[in-house]
């Protein structure tokens, strides 16, 4: 319902002036915003946040805690630098610049950015012109006026309108802190995007030269075991051995080498992911082979958990909770009255040369307020609907957190432990290798078949690509640690947090 308390025309009287400067005087007056204030909800709704976490190698994380404060606009650098890989530094900084789903993140970031720009039109008047030209003929038999004869004119009208919603219940201010938080969560997005790319390029890499280095690792044996098999058929020609030694020696170098396309092909993959992530045709990416890097970053016993609160989808989470705050605010808004001040000025005549003349002038100005009278139940559901989502951007918040912790927890218990089985296989790597030695020179005494060496071999061969993969998995896990708290660590801000 619409109700017109007075309107300004050419001759208006006092009483439509009063009315009007009462209406301007309440929108000057008036400050308040509808709905709840925002307050950042605990991250965990029956505990507070530890202060740092439970890695099985530390033995002192116990100390202060804290209530999380999301940061992430803290300044995160080429992480990636800490494994002194010149052609994965390369590969970063291709990826940051050309890959598609980082521009798509980047581009959803300036939507957000015009939807402020958007809400906040609504705290100036807005003003349009509506020219329009019409030929009519009145009625002669028109009721009320009949004087059985009909009028045919011209009606030329040269407008502007003008319509300005006095915030007077702070709708279109929870409406621009909406869009703000949005706009936020947006930015903690692209964060969010690009951390996770950075880390997929150095997982891919690392894959990359683990199978590069399981391929030479395989390569190197396939011509250990053709000189094996050229051994037993020289030996086999002496009346050494017998045919047994010889077939057991061609099947072991035959299904070695049958695992050489197995390898290409998951490198092959591997390659074609990687050239995706970069931006480019994976037909014409190419990476040359190389070794796998050893050089890892130390983890410092007892990271902070107040690292957790650079990582963006937290920060993204918290944003959509005062985002959703706000929009309860304009749900309430809609049980007050609106407000607004319209208006109205231009030219209006029957002929077009006399449109633009002084007395052709039309003007009107007015306050109106459209009251809620019934709505049928509709501003209570929103309102409803507004709160409920509310709760469930609090909800993923503590979730995002709950799941943050899980990750940290995850790689640096990977952390540790691998580098753990990565000693232990490193000392079975050496045992196989000793035993084949033994196996090979009994072997060539005659004391034992080609069967003990072709297993010593396998064994061998097994507990080296073992122990490679362990390597590769070991990377891995301190890219997933790094990424996990929100892209690395600097000894200058554990300092300060311990403090």
């Amino acid at each position: 319902m619409r109700i017109r308390f007075g309107s300004l025309k050419a001759n208006g009287g006092p009483g439509s002036i009063a009315a009007f400067a009462v209406c301007l005087g309440l929108a000057i007056t008036a400050g308040c915003s509808v709905g709840p204030d925002y307050h950042r909800p605990a991250a965990l709704k029956s505990e507070p946040l530890p202060s740092a976490f439970t890695a099985p190698a530390s033995t002192n994380n116990f100390g202060e805690w804290k209530t999380a404060e999301p940061s992430a606009n803290q300044p995160r650098g080429a992480w990636w630098q800490v494994f002194n890989d010149a052609e994965l530094n390369r590969l970063e900084a291709v990826a940051g610049t050309e890959n598609q789903d980082l521009a798509a993140a980047a581009a959803r970031l300036e939507g957000a950015r015009a939807e402020i720009g958007t809400a906040r039109a609504n705290y100036f008047p807005q003003i349009s012109a509506n020219p329009e030209f019409t030929r009519q003929r009145t009625s002669a038999h028109a009721p009320l006026l009949s004087t059985n004869v009909s009028h045919t004119y011209n009606n030329f009208v040269a407008p502007l309108s003008m319509s300005w919603e006095l915030d007077l219940w702070g709708r279109v201010r929870r409406q621009v802190q909406s869009a703000r938080a949005d706009f936020a969560a947006s930015a903690d997005d692209l964060e969010s995007a690009r951390l996770a790319l950075q880390a997929e390029v150095a997982l891919d890499y690392f894959n990359l030269r683990e199978l590069d280095e399981e391929r030479r690792v395989v390569a190197d044996t396939i011509e250990t075991f053709r000189r094996s098999l050229e051994l037993t058929q020289n030996r086999r020609k002496g009346g050494i051995v017998s045919d047994l030694d010889v077939s057991q020696a061609e099947t072991q170098l035959r299904s070695t080498e049958a695992e050489l396309p197995a390898l290409d092909l998951q490198r092959a993959r591997v390659l074609h992911a990687l050239a995706t992530l970069c931006g480019q045709s994976a037909i014409s990416f190419q990476l040359a082979t190389g070794p796998l890097t050893h050089a890892a970053p130390n983890v410092p016993a007892g990271v902070p958990s107040e690292l957790l609160e650079r990582r963006p989808d937290i920060a993204a989470a918290e944003r959509r909770v005062a985002a959703a705050n706000a929009r309860i605010g304009v749900a309430v808004s809609a049980f007050y009255p609106q407000v607004f001040l319209t208006g109205a000025a231009g030219y209006q005549s029957v002929g077009v040369d006399t449109l633009f003349d002084w007395p052709s002038r039309v003007w009107s100005l007015g306050p109106s307020v459209t009251l809620p009278i019934f709505t049928g139940g509709r501003n209570r559901a929103q309102l409803a609907q507004a709160r409920a989502a509310f709760e469930e951007t609090v909800a993923s918040y503590r979730g995002t957190v709950l799941s943050a912790f899980q990750e940290v927890e995850d790689q640096l218990a990977a952390e540790h432990l691998l580098a753990a089985q990565l000693e232990s296989q490193s000392a079975a790597l050496a045992a196989a290798r000793h035993t084949l030695e033994i196996a090979n020179n009994r072997y060539k005494a005659g004391v034992v078949t080609y069967l003990e060496v072709a297993t010593a071999q396998d064994t061998a061969l097994a507990s080296e690509r073992s122990f490679v993969q362990l390597e590769g998995q070991r990377l891995d896990a301190e890219v997933e640690l790094i990424k996990a708290v929100g892209g690395g660590w600097e000894k200058g801000r554990l300092a300060q947090v311990a403090k």
